[in-house]
């Protein structure tokens, strides 16, 4: 037997493997999909049996009772603001840092990368936001979010950056062009697959999180779709089917995002590590 059979076949068992263990997380999922449609005392058995009767009904009335519109424009608006947020400081702040080879340069770039290590200190923000004023409102949350992400961003744009000859920049210096034209005229289009990456990475990790709503947002008109499921699951515990169907609607635009933008995420995170 040669040794590209022998390869061919090692791969086919690992990739079964992977495709079993891939189960783990599928059966789960397919028990909460099938579970919203269930009734009350049929979802109970936690199976993967179809619906006796397609419950339809059980999304409707989540829609309506659950408040899930109001959530929803709020996970929009505080996903997309906090992610162009995201996108325009860490891309510029990465351009800079990325150019000057100086020991300030060196020293802010691992001052963001620590970002990546050193965990939020809730309290701490708390104080601070209630200081400048805004606590408890939606804005509050989109600037923890857009400077939360900021570190890995910045970490993926100076390493994409840092592939791009710097030739161009000096001659587009030489052409009388500042800085900022630079940077927009000439890095910004040549970083679109790493604003794409930055882009769904920013928006999963915002859509799907729930501490930070839990501890900035205090009143219900403000909440976002993840906090509007633990508010239903206090409300209907023991209605599993409607606690299902919340989840799916909660999660199905994340999963369409991911579903088409998952090649971009792959490009991306490889040219944004190639250096850095």
């Amino acid at each position: 037997m040669g040794y590209t059979r022998k390869l061919a076949i090692r791969n086919y068992i690992v990739e079964g493997i992977l495709l079993l263990a891939s189960l783990i997380v599928i059966l789960p999922v397919l028990i909460m999909i099938l579970g919203s449609f269930k009734t009350s005392a049929e979802v109970l058995s936690f199976s993967l049996k179809l619906p006796k009767v397609w419950q339809f009904s059980n999304y409707v009335r989540v829609f309506e009772e659950g408040g899930l519109s109001r959530a929803f424009l709020n996970s929009v608006m505080i996903t997309v603001i906090s992610s162009l947020i995201n996108i325009v400081a860490s891309s510029a702040a990465a351009f800079i840092l990325a150019r000057r080879e100086t020991k300030v340069a060196g020293a802010l770039y691992m001052y963001f990368f620590l970002g990546l290590i050193v965990p939020m200190s809730t309290i701490t923000t708390i104080r601070v936001v209630q200081w400048m004023g805004f606590y408890g409102s939606i804005p509050s949350v989109i600037l923890i979010y857009a400077s939360l992400n900021t570190a890995f961003s910045v970490f993926l744009y100076s390493g994409f950056i840092k592939t791009i000859p710097k030739a161009l920049d000096e001659v587009a210096f030489l052409e009388g062009a500042n800085v900022f034209s630079v940077f927009v005229r000439i890095v910004t289009p040549l970083i679109l697959p790493v604003n794409v990456t930055v882009a769904i990475m920013v928006f999963m990790s915002v859509w799907n999180d729930i501490t930070i709503p839990v501890y900035f947002l205090t009143d219900s008109s403000t909440w976002t779709m993840p906090l509007s499921i633990y508010n239903f699951y206090g409300k209907y515990s023991r209605d599993w089917n409607l606690i299902f169907a919340n989840l799916v609607l909660t999660s199905l635009p994340v999963f369409i995002l991911y579903l088409f933008g998952q090649k971009y995420i792959v490009s991306g995170l490889t040219a944004g590590a190639v250096k850095g």
